[in-house]
């Protein structure tokens, strides 16, 4: 979760960056689709999507830029969107849980790992006694940033489904811990000696994947990390968001994926994680 605030129950702030009307030609019969999405860097296969779609079924997609994770939810109830595509399952069923199940999964996008970023050392094994490690602050994203340290051999948790650095049993290194807006995290970089950070936002500061000092394992845990396109629970059956999906969920996007992301971003719709 292509892919921030410390409660998502807190007031929705207003996110929206930018709205983005793909060109293609206009028809009288042409229905319109909006789809909200955080950060840019997945506007362009959504613009793939909607050529295919314009092409094939005469829907018109339009995207709606974020900055922040909880008002893309807010606005497919509040009908201002017809369906996002920006965060995974875990968050998805968190905030949907405490919005009382009001959305729905409309289908799976993509799966890509969480990564630790260090611009003073060069493994996590590098890390020295008491250094920073930044991690995002709302509440999935903090417990998968915790679960990565772990799984990196830095830290041991309580058994927590979602667990907070109150939540730390074992850290031999006494590793302090600096809980960030996702979206600050690459900006805090420099002043910290390391950061977890979301793929979507270190790729739009151009942090490179391959300058990771460790990479979040592609397996059978990682699946609640699986990004997901959500809309409104009464429009879950709709014919045309229907044809959206099954744009997105084609090869042509899997072709897209693998010319621009390599192995680092897989599509999710027929994974098998062992």
């Amino acid at each position: 979760m292509k892919n921030i605030i410390k409660n998502t129950l807190i007031t929705f702030a207003t996110g929206v960056l930018a709205v983005s009307t793909i060109a293609l030609p206009a028809s009288a019969a042409s229905k319109t689709i909006t789809v909200g999405l955080v950060g840019t860097s997945d506007q362009e296969v959504w613009e793939k999507v909607a050529h295919q779609v314009k092409r094939n079924d005469n829907i018109t997609v339009k995207t709606k830029i974020f900055t922040d994770y909880n008002t893309p939810n807010q606005a497919l109830l509040d009908g201002s969107l017809d369906l996002n595509a920006f965060q995974h399952v875990d968050f998805f069923n968190n905030w949907n849980q405490a919005h009382h199940n009001q959305l729905k999964i409309l289908g799976k996008t993509y799966l890509t790992p969480m990564r630790i970023y260090s611009k003073k050392v060069k493994t996590v094994t590098d890390l020295t006694p008491r250094a920073t490690v930044a991690l995002p602050n709302d509440p999935t994203n903090e417990g998968r940033a915790l679960k990565l340290l772990q799984t990196a051999g830095l830290i041991k948790l309580n058994h927590q489904k979602q667990p907070t650095v109150k939540d730390v049993k074992d850290n031999k290194l006494r590793l302090k811990f600096k809980t960030i807006a996702a979206e600050q995290i690459p900006i805090a970089l420099k002043s910290v000696d390391a950061a977890v950070i979301n793929t979507n936002y270190a790729q739009e500061a151009k942090l490179p994947l391959n300058r990771s000092i460790y990479v979040e394992p592609l397996n059978h845990d990682a699946k609640p990390w699986i990004n997901v396109i959500a809309v409104s629970k009464k429009h879950k059956n709709d014919a045309a968001y229907q044809k959206v999906l099954k744009a997105y969920q084609s090869k042509n996007t899997k072709q897209y994926f693998k010319q621009r992301w390599g192995d680092t971003q897989v599509p999710a719709w027929d994974i098998k994680l062992k």
